[in-house]
């Protein structure tokens, strides 16, 4: 009997399916099911990303390529556009000069800063304190979800002229500081206040990332005769290098769009040594310059991409 009469007359033999078919089958579904569970929980973060942040930016783009002020907020399209226009009056304005280099400085300052504070903070809580890790943890984070107005309102108290720490420094011998009315301590005070709060976010990643860390490499090196310092040096700073380029390019970016510290503590001021960039951004605004107010914030926006590829192209793992 050949193969295809066997097939005519055996009941069901020609609604059998190969196994490995059946199974393909399942695998194909079952990826499919996942991939629409993976869209059902990133449909949210998408509709939050276009309508706060994908949508903000192209009008921000094309308010900028316009002359449009505050008095054509009621008839937006009674503009005219100008292209770059906006662009090469806002990048040859001294005021935005002086915000640019304030950014610069207050990234070159509080970033390092900050990294080390926190990861000296990580070591200590992760080997050197014993007892009372947890409140120290969260003695160390508490300055991160402090309300900032709060807490600006504190150190504008302490610093002042009649405030805590110039009594203190009195008391020792030390002259009375004008912490917030001479440019030099007024940069000061915006840099320790803004360590201040970023350090616990760095503390809490460098310390993930410290306990991550396998016990037995380190075991392995102290039984070869390596030092502490050996030991940081050659396993914990290579092992946390995702780790620190992580944290850099968080407080990079962090700092680049720093406004709070010093529009709370010195509006700006004195005579602009502590206005960023997006505090002029915020300025240009408030003056109904809104064309240059989109221009700038758009430039901030494409140096704080420049700045993070650079930083991940210099600082990723090597393979």
């Amino acid at each position: 009997m050949s193969t295809a009469t066997r097939a005519l007359v055996t009941p069901g033999a020609s609604s059998r399916r190969p196994r490995g078919a059946t199974r393909a089958a399942s695998a194909h579904e079952g990826s499919r099911a996942e991939a629409a569970t993976g869209w059902i929980f990133l449909i949210p973060f998408l509709l939050i990303f276009v309508v706060f942040t994908a949508v903000p930016t192209v009008l921000a783009v094309g308010t900028s390529l316009t002359d449009m002020t505050a008095r054509d907020i009621r008839d937006p399209f009674n503009v005219n556009f100008t292209g770059f226009e906006a662009y090469s009056k806002v990048l040859g304005s001294s005021a935005f000069q002086g915000a640019f280099l304030n950014t610069v400085m207050f990234v070159v300052l509080c970033v390092p800063l900050s990294m080390a504070l926190g990861f000296a903070l990580a070591l200590m809580l992760n080997n050197g304190i014993r007892r009372m890790r947890t409140f120290f943890r969260a003695a160390v984070y508490v300055p991160v979800i402090t309300n900032i107005v709060a807490a600006a309102v504190i150190w504008q108290y302490a610093f002042s002229i009649s405030g805590p720490v110039n009594s203190a420094f009195s008391n020792l011998g030390v002259p009375v500081v004008n912490w917030l009315g001479k440019p030099e301590w007024a940069i000061a005070t915006v840099v320790m206040m803004g360590v201040w709060r970023n350090a616990g976010t760095c503390m809490i990643l460098f310390l993930a990332g410290l306990q991550a860390v396998p016990e037995e490499i380190y075991e392995a090196a102290a039984t070869d005769g390596a030092s502490t310092m050996r030991r940081l040096w050659s396993i914990t700073l290579p092992l946390l290098r995702p780790t620190t380029l992580l944290v850099t390019v968080l407080m990079t970016v962090s700092f680049l769009n720093i406004f709070e510290e010093p529009f709370l503590l010195t509006k700006g001021g004195p005579l602009g040594s502590t206005r960023p960039m997006a505090l002029w951004v915020y300025e240009q605004f408030g003056f109904g310059n809104i064309a240059s107010s989109m221009a700038g914030s758009v430039i901030l926006l494409i140096l704080v991409g420049i700045v993070a590829f650079i930083q991940f192209r210099v600082l990723r793992p090597k393979h």
